[in-house]
């Protein structure tokens, strides 16, 4: 297993600024307000374990074609990863519906998990991840991904109301959109290059 850590770094970077002004970040903001916070992270964590685990492997299976190829299909998923980022949407507001106090780890961490792993299909994280696993090497982003993923969740657990207050997301999101950009152009660049 060979570790690289300018991969581990990149995934970390991107994915932290994918997810940042993520629905997914403030889904945990509130169920932190009406359920044990612990809790909520270890499942949040858990079900973005599961989520980095099968977008490596598909990450894995695209690695095995081409080179070329597997520069025009990242070229395009970052390119796509940047439009989605840099639209905008109004995706950024909170949402705090009432609701009854969950307690007890169990029926905590399975709201949490359930919550997690259903809206994350297809994401643009896990679409990221797929994307760094096929040209940066699958343990590297895993962990990079993985850690990225739930920084984020912890930080929407401890300090989500000050971000959602004093950091303006649409600048978070547009620094993560011309970022994907960046590496679209690059990607795209390396097609032609070799």
């Amino acid at each position: 297993m060979h570790l690289d850590p300018l991969a581990i770094l990149t995934a970390f970077g991107l994915i932290f600024l994918a997810e940042l002004p993520d629905k997914t970040m403030f889904a945990s903001l509130a169920m932190g307000t009406r359920m044990r916070p612990l809790y909520v992270w270890i499942g949040t964590s858990t079900a973005f374990a599961a989520h980095v685990a099968i977008a490596v492997g598909a990450g894995s299976l695209l690695g095995l074609l081409p080179g070329w190829s597997v520069k025009l299909v990242s070229a395009l998923l970052f390119g796509f990863g940047a439009f989605m980022l840099l639209r905008g949407g109004g995706d950024d507001e909170e949402g705090d519906e009432g609701g009854k106090t969950v307690s007890g780890f169990w029926p905590v961490f399975s709201t949490a998990f359930m919550a997690v792993f259903i809206s994350e299909w297809g994401d643009l994280t896990q679409i990221t991840t797929a994307n760094l696993a096929a040209t940066n090497g699958t343990w590297s982003t895993a962990i990079g991904s993985f850690a990225a993923l739930t920084t984020v969740s912890a930080l929407a657990l401890i300090a989500g109301r000050f971000i959602a207050k004093r950091v303006p997301l649409k600048i978070v999101q547009r620094i993560g959109g011309v970022c994907m950009a960046g590496l679209a152009i690059w990607s795209l660049v390396e097609v032609f290059t070799g």
